[in-house]
């Protein structure tokens, strides 16, 4: 039942990113920007629930590794889905990997941000909206190259 709801989910998705294909942006990228947005959501949830347990610097590090695992799911369920795939463990391990340098720049503008900023520390959305932007360049060509290939 959740198998075929995420299907028809992601069959609409498919046609809101034909539409930017129309525009000349590769469908991976659309389909893999689409994904990092469902990422920030669970990134951001996560942030906020855990927050008042673990302070706002562990609730960054939870909220990445939540975000990361979702996002390598639905890549590779859907992003990169006409590729043949390693075993699901070994492959979350190369993302999660390849995404070290995404993560160093994601968490890095993340930290500064709620560090230096009253109102980012305050409202760390606005610290995770920045961080996810910074990291999706490198995360993307970094997955589609090591990972994904």
């Amino acid at each position: 039942m959740i198998a075929s709801v995420i299907q028809r989910l992601l069959s609409g998705l498919d046609r809101a990113v034909g539409v930017a294909a129309r525009f000349g942006i590769p469908t991976e990228f659309v389909r893999f920007g689409v994904v990092g947005v469902l990422g920030f959501c669970w990134d951001t949830a996560t942030v906020y629930t855990v927050r008042p347990f673990v302070g706002i610097y562990g609730a960054g590090v939870a909220g990445f590794l939540v975000a990361a695992t979702a996002n390598w799911g639905l890549n590779r369920l859907w992003t990169f889905r006409g590729r043949a795939h390693e075993a699901a463990h070994q492959q979350w391990l190369k993302f999660i990997g390849a995404n070290a340098i995404g993560f160093i720049v994601n968490r890095g503008v993340f930290f500064t941000l709620v560090s230096v900023s009253r109102l980012c520390f305050e409202q760390p959305i606005l610290a995770i909206a920045a961080g996810a932007t910074a990291g999706l360049t490198f995360n993307y060509f970094l997955s589609k190259r090591f990972v994904f290939s």
